[in-house]
């Protein structure tokens, strides 16, 4: 556990375990909800029925690592990356990537490098497993945090979705 003192509250930083999948489940859905600013009473279930057995298995596998930030026993931020290989390249000998996703800090926690925190402990974490790249995709909110940390804007992606 990492411990952090911002603004006279001691907040803690800890890696998840799979005891925490409530936690990831339920702040993956309020992610959901304000990036895609849909109604808060959206019917999220079936996305969150499909969302658990997920972090089940790739908690369980290592595949993805989940950072959760309290306040006390209040949550108060997370981020995680997920951790896949691609064929080996010039660039990237390895294949090893990360892919860092469901970063959040509650609103009134924001402004405290909640944010910055996380993401150094989930690249350190990528480091100590031989991980050399690391992409994300920034909102608006988030896009300066992770420039001052020193990612690279980049291109969009292009997707073809496979239809039955």
């Amino acid at each position: 556990m990492v411990k952090n003192m911002n603004n006279k509250n001691e907040l803690t930083y800890r890696f998840a375990t799979i005891e925490d999948i409530d936690i990831l489940v339920s702040t993956r859905m309020d992610i959901l909800i304000d990036m895609l600013k849909l109604d808060p009473d959206t019917d999220m279930s079936e996305l969150e029925a499909a969302t658990r057995p997920y972090y089940e298995r790739a908690i369980a596998d290592g595949t993805q690592l989940a950072v959760l930030v309290f306040d006390g026993d209040k949550f108060v931020g997370a981020g995680a990356v997920c951790l896949y290989a691609v064929m080996p390249t010039f660039y990237n000998i390895s294949g090893k990537r990360g892919y860092i996703m469901n970063m959040y800090t509650c609103p009134e926690y924001r402004g405290r490098g909640i944010a910055t925190k996380t993401v150094d402990m989930l690249v350190n974490k990528c480091k100590e497993l031989g991980y050399t790249h690391i992409t994300l995709a920034a909102t608006d909110m988030g896009q300066p945090v992770y420039e001052r940390y020193g990612f690279k804007k980049q291109e969009d992606q292009m997707v073809y979705k496979i239809t039955d």
